[in-house]
């Protein structure tokens, strides 16, 4: 039956969600084999590259289970307003330096202030004067208006995590919704910006909650999509959640191909946890990753990134995604 799957969606077809749910059991060195050639056919050899900055950390309002910068738990971190432009400007120009062609500025808390937003207007301009780095942003759930001044000041990508399926959002966070996000989500879309949605792994959903997620991901269009893996935190609600082991994590990725063919799934936080890294995800269907350090924990250094990108046989290119 996988072999029948496998020769739909490299036919140009796409997979049901009972067909996903069948090859999530199939034997994982068939199911990652398949998708890596999949992943060849729709995406080459192309892999995309972005690194992040926490520009605004802690003190959240949102009682997302999985974050340290929740205000509602006691967690060892750092916290801090919006950082000075420079330090951001600073930031960028050093990974675009690095060969990295995508920086995201991420800011906690469930949306910036209409000042903080002509903040960060401001210091994108300045950003895409000095150097021709991609601007990404992952600023919360913010307004009509607000994202028409971040379209005009350069911002080309909005980053907006669903995290979990509509059916198991409610069991990760109270403060607001699936559907709150989703509507960010479709505003953002109307004026012009690509999207980057995706999910945490090991919250304690199914594999059907991440099938049921890819869909809505697909339904949506969204073509970038990280691959968070779970880094249980100290005084978070999930802070003695079992660990996946990889192989859960490959399957999950491999399954993913399958539904999007032409998606780029991007390893994000939590990739340090994995024992090489990620290599051998990028074998399995995975083509982008977050690369340097996360925004509470340690990442893998952009030199280190690339030399095994490279080894893998990929071209770092800017994926038109």
């Amino acid at each position: 039956m996988i072999d029948k799957l496998y020769e739909k969606v490299m036919n140009n077809e796409f997979i049901t969600h009972e067909e996903a749910l069948f090859i999530s059991n199939a034997p994982l060195d068939k199911l990652t084999l398949y998708a890596d050639n999949i992943r060849k056919k729709f995406c080459q050899n192309i892999f995309d590259v972005c690194s992040i900055i926490n520009a605004k950390s802690g003190k959240c309002s949102e009682d997302c289970k999985f974050c340290a910068q929740s205000a509602h738990y006691k967690t060892d971190i750092s916290e801090y307003p919006l950082i000075d432009k420079e330090k951001i400007i600073s930031e960028a120009l050093s990974m675009a330096e690095k060969g990295v062609l995508r920086f995201s500025i991420v800011t906690s808390g469930k949306s910036l202030t209409d000042k903080e937003v002509d903040i960060v207007c401001d210091t994108i301009s300045e950003i895409k004067s000095k150097c021709s780095i991609s601007i990404c942003a992952s600023l919360g759930l913010l307004s009509d208006e607000n994202f028409r001044k971040l379209k005009n000041a350069g911002l080309e990508r909005v980053h907006n995590n669903l995290e979990a399926s509509k059916n198991y959002f409610p069991q990760v966070c109270s403060t607001h919704s699936f559907e709150d996000k989703i509507m960010a989500i479709k505003i953002a879309q109307k004026h012009g910006f690509s999207i980057c949605s995706g999910m945490i792994l090991g919250l304690g959903e199914t594999m059907e909650d991440r099938i049921d997620l890819s869909f809505t991901l697909k339904d949506l269009g969204i073509k970038s999509i990280p691959v968070n893996i779970l880094n249980p935190i100290k005084g978070t609600p999930y802070e003695n959640n079992k660990p996946l082991t990889y192989d859960e994590v490959l399957r999950t990725c491999a399954v993913i191909r399958f539904i999007m063919p032409e998606a780029f799934i991007r390893l994000a936080g939590g990739r340090l946890l994995l024992d090489d890294k990620g290599e051998k995800a990028f074998l399995s269907g995975v083509n982008a990753v977050i690369t340097g350090d996360m925004l509470t924990t340690a990442g893998i250094s952009v030199n280190t990134d690339m030399q095994m990108i490279h080894n893998a046989g990929y071209n770092v290119e800017l994926a038109n995604a």
